[in-house]
């Protein structure tokens, strides 16, 4: 008895086509879905190490005003160092406004130097005065703004390291293809101006 053949129905090709088109879309979201998400990752991971970065500079920005109140204090000032230290609170009021109100690295660091010059000014003041390194509320502000400036630093570096890796996204192929499609664009880093790639080391800052 002759056994009967199968055979089996051949696609046509028009399906051929559309079975390959489908499966390229299907490729092509999954990617686009892969690379968004990786881009959303990335970016919002920069906004923490930003957020980061605003609060140890901002944290920095409250206990600056602190320590000019506490040296404005002390009672045995010449009218010259009354007026100085009345100028630098208000420059130091000035610079916590900023830091606030700054939303990129550039805008951070002016205010900062702007921090900086007040301790500057601080400093003169206090080595005319050198009772005032005696007082414990000036010496516990002093200890505070070291580990301030310290947690700057290390906060900074992170924010950096978050933009390395979302801008490395952007510009890498294939995710700069879907950061072009999204506008997902290149973060800024922190760059090191003159003197801003080192804290200052608020420990010794008033030592004579």
């Amino acid at each position: 008895m002759k056994k009967a053949k199968v055979v089996g129905k051949k696609l046509h090709p028009a399906w051929i086509v559309l079975i390959a088109i489908g499966a390229l879309v299907v490729l092509f979201l999954l990617l686009m879905w892969g690379n968004y998400n990786g881009l959303v990752s990335a970016d919002e991971t920069v906004n923490e190490k930003w957020s980061n970065v605003q609060t140890a500079y901002q944290r920095r920005a409250d206990l600056i005003p602190n320590l000019v109140d506490t040296v404005q204090e002390y009672r045995d000032y010449e009218q010259e160092t009354l007026t100085q230290i009345t100028a630098l609170r208000s420059q130091a009021t000035q610079a916590k406004q900023a830091i606030a109100g700054a939303t990129t690295p550039e805008q951070m660091q002016a205010a900062s130097k702007t921090m900086g010059s007040v301790l500057s000014g601080l400093n003169i003041v206090v080595e005319k005065y050198p009772n005032l390194k005696a007082s414990e509320s000036f010496l516990s502000l002093q200890d505070e703004l070291a580990g301030t400036e310290n947690r700057i630093k290390v906060e900074r570096d992170n924010y950096n390291k978050a933009v390395k890796a979302m801008n490395k996204k952007v510009r890498m192929f294939p995710s700069n293809m879907y950061a072009n499609m999204f506008g997902f664009e290149k973060a800024e880093m922190f760059e090191a101006d003159e003197g801003t790639d080192v804290a200052p080391d608020a420990g010794n800052l008033f030592d004579s």
